[in-house]
């Protein structure tokens, strides 16, 4: 009798470590999908970031071009001068945030 119950409690414990290594396996493939979809995430984030950086630079480029030809009077000369400044700001901060050129304060470091 204390056989058998020995057998059954050997075969309970297979059939548990059986379930319990289909369950770690998917468990891995849960968590590789969800490693995957936060790198998507991240992604998308910072190319948020980038687009609304360079957008911005150029707004305020063209509404300081705008307030300073209405005061000024030198329409359309500061927007379009004004309009290109922002332009490139915008690719610069978008350079350096994308780490391809260095920050100014960084060479002071070395």
């Amino acid at each position: 009798m204390a056989d058998d119950r020995e057998e059954s409690l050997e075969k309970r414990r297979a059939r548990l470590g059986a379930e319990l290594a289909t369950k770690r396996a998917e468990a891995g493939v849960e968590h590789a999908s969800e490693a995957h979809a936060e790198v998507s995430r991240k992604g998308y984030a910072q190319a948020m970031k980038l687009s609304s950086e360079f957008i911005a630079a150029i707004i305020v480029g063209a509404v300081l071009g705008y307030v300073l030809d209405r005061f000024v009077g030198t329409a359309p000369w500061g927007m379009i001068v004004l309009l290109l400044l922002g332009f490139c700001a915008g690719v610069l901060n978008v350079l350096r945030s994308a780490g391809v050129v260095a920050h100014p304060l960084d060479d002071d470091k070395k």
